[in-house]
Order: structure tokens, then C-alpha cells, then sequence
């Protein structure tokens, strides 16, 4: 179930840069939105160091908007951004097809949807979404209530999201070292 959170945001170059590339995609037609640790980072309060952003343009249309783009991860649907003197990951929403070597997807597919894209996410924590021209958090996965919790939990069944990408594991031990955060009992067990 969506909830949806109303976060005023500490304003820095950096966001004000961020919301322009989100303002930009959405003038063109494509949704967009702020995801991973700068969302995570605002609802705790916690001036982010970088924004990711996830939209529904494919990496094409992503690099005819922006006139300074690296086409990173291309085959992931993953593109550089770049704008003033900031780098921002600009994503398409999608879906992990399979994994075969523990770390990287074997393809993605891509998808119309922001809440397919969050859903094949790490943690709860690091799955929400943040709209900067509405100002609210979006979230499909409990990660506020996580946050609020200090629990630190997968998106979805641990072994499983373990298996697809082991460095996950390394995470989830940063992550409940950074923050203080107790592992859930499935996550730490998987």
C-alpha cells in the first residue's frame, strides 16, 4: 500500500540541480523521481550527498534531453547525467529479469511504472521514492515505518534478494553499523 509523507527539503545547489533534472524530464513528458539514499537521507533528516533519480525515458530520450550525458550502464538503463558541476545517475524504471553471477542482473526490462522499479530494490530503507515538485515521500514498501523502527529490512523475501546480489549482505551490515539500525530477523538470518 502507498503511504505518502510531506518532507520539506533542505535546499543546496545540489537538490535545486537535482529538481531542475526532475522538472526537466517531467516537461518532456516522462514521470521522475528521486530514489534510493536521498530520499532515505531526507526522511532522516540528513542532508543527502548525492540524488539518483528514476524515470519512465529510456536512456535515448534521457541523452536527447541532456546535452551532457556518459552512458554508464546503458544495458542496465543507466545514464550520467551531467548538470552544473554535479553528476546525477538517471535510471528507467525497471524490472530485474534474472541474476546468474550473484551480483549483476543477466538483463532488465524496463517498465511503465515507478513501483515495479522500487520493488527490485535492495532495502526498505533505500526504496522510497521522493517527488521534489510536490515535496512528498512516496512509499510502496514500508520503508518510513522502517525508518521510524530503526529496522533495517528487504524488499520482498531476503534469501532471495541475498542471492541476486551478495554484496547486498556487506550492505545490510553497513547500513545497521551506520545507522544504529537493528536487522530484521529474516534479513539477519538470510
Amino acid at each position: 500500500m502507498e503511504k505518502v509523507r510531506n518532507i520539506k527539503p533542505a535546499r543546496s545547489e545540489l537538490y535545486d540541480t537535482a529538481a531542475a533534472v526532475v522538472r526537466r524530464l517531467r516537461d518532456e513528458g516522462h514521470r521522475a523521481y528521486f530514489v534510493g539514499g536521498g530520499p532515505r537521507d531526507m526522511v532522516m533528516d540528513i542532508p543527502p550527498e548525492e540524488y539518483d533519480i528514476t524515470t519512465s525515458a529510456t536512456p535515448e530520450q534521457v541523452s536527447a534531453i541532456f546535452s551532457h550525458t556518459v552512458p554508464v550502464g546503458v544495458s542496465f538503463g543507466v545514464i550520467l547525467v551531467l548538470e552544473s558541476d554535479f553528476k546525477f545517475e538517471v535510471a528507467t524504471f525497471r524490472k530485474d529479469v534474472s541474476y546468474s553471477d550473484g551480483r549483476h542482473p543477466d538483463s532488465v526490462e524496463y517498465s511503465e511504472h515507478e513501483r515495479d522499479d522500487v520493488l527490485r530494490r535492495d532495502f526498505t530503507i533505500n526504496g522510497m521514492l521522493y517527488d521534489p515538485l510536490r515535496e512528498v515521500i512516496i512509499d510502496y514498501v514500508g520503508g518510513m515505518d522502517d525508518l521510524d523502527s530503526g529496522l533495517l529490512r528487504t524488499i520482498g523475501e531476503a534469501r532471495e534478494r541475498f542471492s541476486e546480489d551478495k554484496l547486498r549482505m556487506m550492505r545490510a551490515v553497513r547500513f545497521g553499523a551506520r545507522y544504529g539500525f537493528e536487522i530484521e530477523r529474516n534479513t539477519f538470518e538470510a
